[in-house]
């Protein structure tokens, strides 16, 4: 795959994901708005997010067709692992953005500077461990 397609692909699959978190969030938090619907609508967004991007980069970015349940069950949860880790370098540079200039819009460069430099590093990752011929 040429890297410009590759590029397109997975913005448009992260901006996928995104939407699908967001949606399944805005659906919960219709039932209400108290703190535990707030938790149960972040909890259930990120797990609908999370799949939803595996899935599509499972079959459109790394071409893994493999199968059988304890298969799937061990590339998601490394798939899950390494979104964990890039999503710490995403939230760190949001956070540090914040403490140094003490603005939301420079916080917000931050966040989107993590969030391209974390999905730059969980393409490797999942590249590398999750979706290797080896793995």
């Amino acid at each position: 795959m040429r890297l410009q397609t590759l590029i397109i692909r997975y913005t448009a699959f992260a901006v996928i994901a995104t939407l699908m978190n967001l949606f399944s969030q805005r659906v919960i938090l219709l039932m209400g708005q108290s703190l535990p619907y707030f938790v149960s609508a972040v909890a259930v967004g990120t797990l609908v997010g999370l799949v939803v991007k595996y899935l599509l980069d499972k079959r459109w970015i790394f071409f893994d067709h493999k199968q059988g349940f304890r298969h799937e069950g061990r590339q998601f949860t490394l798939y899950a692992v390494m979104g964990i880790f890039t999503t710490a370098i995403f939230w760190g540079f949001e956070t540090a953005f914040w403490l140094i200039w003490q603005s939301h819009l420079l916080r917000e460069i931050g966040a989107m500077m993590g969030l391209a430099i974390g999905y730059v590093v969980k393409y490797h990752l999942d590249k590398r461990y999750v979706f290797s011929p080896r793995a």
